[in-house]
């Protein structure tokens, strides 16, 4: 099932990245993303960047390698736990 849940994240962080423009028309300009990474396109790259966040946590879930990499990025936390 895991791999069903990874092609479908990979499938919209690839629509979202896509058809950013699509998406600001929508839904608007992003003051956070316009503030930090630009003043005209900001909120296009934004849309972009969670795009391909989301590419990259679906290909973590499709190949099962996200517990894996949890442990790797939290693992220093947790180490000190107990």
């Amino acid at each position: 099932m895991h791999v069903v849940w990874g092609l479908l994240m990979v499938t919209a962080g690839a629509l979202i990245v896509a058809k950013s423009e699509w998406m600001l028309n929508n839904f608007g300009r992003i003051e956070f993303f316009d503030k930090y990474l630009g003043s005209s396109g900001g909120t296009r790259l934004g849309y972009k960047l969670i795009g391909l966040v989301a590419i990259f946590f679906g290909t973590l879930v499709t190949t099962n390698l996200i517990g894996s990499f949890a442990t790797w990025v939290l693992g220093p936390l947790l180490k000190h736990q107990l």
